[in-house]
């Protein structure tokens, strides 16, 4: 993978420039050359509560569809949260509370991210502070409801935190938010003290570590319960969740030849991979993160894609990837 660059000089970012914004031990797996990073053993003991989780037949679904292909899908609604997202909320949350993290700031859609990383937090004892994408914070109060319940303090973005978030008001009292201007207020949060940190929900190698290696119930090598994987479907919005569930298979294909279609979906309103451009850009709307390679919709290419912002719909919680 192309390394995260400094939006200044154009360079490869140095371990001190990222733990400027992440805490050490995460920076170190975010750059490490490893194939297995060990999972400790304190968040298998969280994992237990809800995993493994259950890959299940689709058979009415085979029958609707009139085909002769078996059907399988992984079911990820056991956890708290209701996501796959506490994977990576509680080892992320682990790390920071070893390295004495006091409290983590971070950003939220549809609050499936923040709700999961809420979770984690009471787990560990941390304190948490949620930016959520305003349009959702209205649409979604169960969502908010759910982060209050673990102690999460909960704040509609845009907000009147932040110097960001006000000069954003100021100049459209009515800015129905995004993801990237909450990553934005976290990370400016974060700034305010030293024992405070911000974890993202996607765009690093941490959150795809711990759901590559535990999402699939089975072993890979396995498939659908020993009889292969003939294709892999799975959606895609940020890309952890298809990454989840589709690199172990990837490996096997490109390592050792086994055969396997995999197949990623998008929502043809802000394609990417289908229709996008392959590109640095910067994680976050008021230009604070490194330069990361991720894939842009050509749609939008009128617009820095991390300064784009899309209408405020009931659908804007999976429509992150040309909202950030």
């Amino acid at each position: 993978m192309p390394p995260p660059l400094h939006p200044g000089t154009k360079q490869p970012v140095s371990l001190e420039m990222m733990t400027a914004i992440f805490p050490e031990n995460l920076v170190m797996q975010e750059m490490s050359p490893e194939r297995w990073i060990e999972i400790p053993e304190p968040v298998r003991d969280i994992y237990a509560l809800w995993r493994p989780t259950p890959l299940l037949r689709a058979v009415r679904l085979e029958k609707a569809l009139k085909t002769p292909a078996h059907i399988y899908y992984k079911y990820e609604g056991g956890s708290p949260a209701g996501s796959h997202k506490p994977n990576t909320a509680v080892p992320q949350a682990y790390y920071n509370k070893l390295a004495g993290t006091k409290r983590l700031a971070t950003e939220t859609g549809a609050g499936q991210w923040g709700s999961s990383l809420a979770l984690a937090c009471q787990f560990f004892g941390l304190e948490c502070t949620v930016y959520m994408v305003k349009v959702s914070f209205h649409q979604k109060p169960y969502r908010k409801m759910m982060m209050e319940t673990w102690g999460a303090n909960v704040f509609a973005s845009p907000s009147d935190r932040t110097e960001f978030g006000r000069k954003l008001l100021a100049q459209d009292p009515d800015c129905p938010g995004s993801l990237g201007i909450a990553i934005s207020e976290a990370i400016e949060d974060n700034r305010q003290d030293p024992e405070y940190e911000v974890l993202a929900g996607q765009c690093s190698q941490p959150c795809l570590l711990p759901p590559e290696r535990h999402r699939p119930g089975v072993d890979p090598a396995d498939g659908n319960g020993g009889r292969g994987a003939g294709c892999r479907d799975r959606l895609r919005g940020g890309g952890s969740n298809f990454a989840g569930i589709s690199f172990p298979f990837i490996r096997r294909k490109l390592v050792e030849k086994k055969p396997c279609r995999i197949v990623a979906v998008e929502p043809t309103s802000c394609p990417s991979i289908t229709r996008g451009d392959l590109r640095y850009d910067l994680a976050d709307t008021a230009e604070m993160t490194p330069l990361m390679i991720d894939v842009h919709a050509r749609a939008h290419l009128h617009a820095a894609q991390h300064s784009c912002r899309r209408p405020a719909l009931p659908t804007a919680c999976r429509r992150w990837s040309a909202t950030r």
